[in-house]
């Protein structure tokens, strides 16, 4: 799932995978081989990842079925 400007970008907010990657830094390489410019959004300084509906660092693991989203960096007060 993709939130704000980054589904802006890609033209789509969800997207379901054939094969489930097996960890985050897979699902960002196999989007950014589809979608170059998307890709390096998602590399972007202040984008966060969720998996299952709770943020994540580094590279967790994937379990098949689980919901990815990629936000934006967000800015206010």
């Amino acid at each position: 799932m993709l939130l704000g400007r980054l589904a802006d970008l890609a033209g789509w907010r969800e997207r379901t995978f054939q094969i489930a990657p097996s960890s985050l830094s897979t699902l960002r390489a196999l989007v950014a081989q589809q979608d170059a410019a998307l890709g390096a959004a998602l590399q972007g300084p202040g984008v966060r990842a969720a998996v299952d509906r709770a943020l994540v660092a580094g590279d967790p693991t994937i379990r098949p079925g689980a919901e990815v989203a990629f936000l934006p960096p967000m800015s206010g007060g």
